[in-house]
């Protein structure tokens, strides 16, 4: 199946340089095409060799203008989707907005080869216009759901969730969840570390959750604790395997525990248990797709009692076992 299409060797890194391929267009929304540069198309030497090859393909002819006025250049039409491994839809005009008939072709003529694709924002519209998204979960900006479910009633369209991946057609919500989608392929390409080093490049939290919500209602963190809680967030990361309680959490950052976890959730819009164990459930999935070890040792490595706590938070969770997970979502040799 095109799904199950490999891009990774064991050791993480690409067999040869992935190429990623954005879309532009006239009209293009200026923040989500900046997102797929930042991530894809900066060159990071220190990264290696097989970082990815980057290029922007015109959906339309002539002279292309960005929001804000920005005349784009790119390095071809259609045509270089044909050779992309990924391919970015950084945001479309409109949910109202037909897509052209070419730009339909090319995108499903890439999904059959087996590309991934992904969208940004009310990119999603173009990706439900070429019928990818038919019968299946997908997100977009919350002010844009009501919209795209009423026009494409065959996509069963997430309200609440900052990004959703479905084999290789990827959908994020608002332009900063577009981050969030790119560090989580990055992520599954190359591994946390390498993300985490990207995610650090550009100041952003290292990870965030597909399915967190897009409404965190609570007043941003202070300043000094924001940061004091990012430094808590990697500490986290590092002692996923360790047994954590509010207490001793609060002691950690220097606060009471109502108020590190009245912070804390403004900051992530969940309980200190929700995250970690989000982030657990997080770590096995990697584990799950990019390693071939036993259930149990999945568990040890993420903090889980046993093989049977985790089956049943990842089920509970995810609504597949850590079996079927395992066999829908790795990914076998080109």
């Amino acid at each position: 199946m095109t799904e199950n299409r490999k891009i990774m060797t064991i050791s993480g890194s690409p067999r040869s340089p992935h190429q990623v391929v954005a879309l532009a267009y006239d009209g293009l929304c200026t923040f989500e095409f900046g997102v797929a540069v930042e991530i894809f198309g900066l060159p990071r030497p220190e990264l290696g060799e097989n970082w990815y090859r980057f290029a922007v393909a015109a959906a339309d002819e002539g002279l292309l203008q960005a929001t804000g006025g920005i005349r784009v250049m790119t390095d071809g039409g259609l045509e270089r989707l044909t050779e992309a491994d990924t391919i970015v839809v950084p945001g479309w005009r409109g949910a109202h907005t037909p897509v052209p008939d070419a730009l339909c072709k090319a995108l499903q003529e890439a999904h059959q080869r087996g590309c991934r694709i992904v969208s940004i924002c009310s990119g999603v519209c173009g990706l439900a216009a070429a019928g990818l998204l038919n019968g299946r979960k997908a997100t977009t900006h919350w002010r844009y759901t009501e919209q795209l479910q009423h026009l494409f009633p065959h996509i069963e369209v997430l309200e609440d969730a900052l990004y959703y991946y479905d084999g290789n057609v990827m959908t994020s919500a608002g332009s900063a969840s577009g981050i969030d989608l790119c560090l989580h392929i990055v992520r599954h390409d190359f591994g946390r570390d390498v993300a985490n080093n990207v995610a650090r490049r550009l100041v952003v939290q290292p990870h965030r959750d597909g399915m967190q919500t897009q409404h965190v209602t609570g007043p941003v963190a202070r300043s000094r604790e924001s940061q004091t809680l990012g430094k808590l967030f990697d500490y986290l990361h590092q002692q996923l395997t360790a047994r954590h309680t509010v207490a001793s959490l609060a002691a950690r950052v220097g606060m009471s525990p109502r108020t590190f976890l009245r912070r804390f959730e403004e900051s992530t819009g969940m309980t200190p248990a929700r995250w970690i164990l989000q982030e657990r459930l997080h770590r096995a999935r990697e584990l799950l797709t990019q390693s071939k070890i036993g259930l149990e040792q999945v568990a040890g490595q993420c903090g889980f009692n046993n093989a049977a706590s985790l089956r049943h938070h990842f089920q509970q969770h995810y609504a597949l076992t850590p079996g079927q997970f395992r066999q829908k979502f790795t990914l076998t040799a080109k």
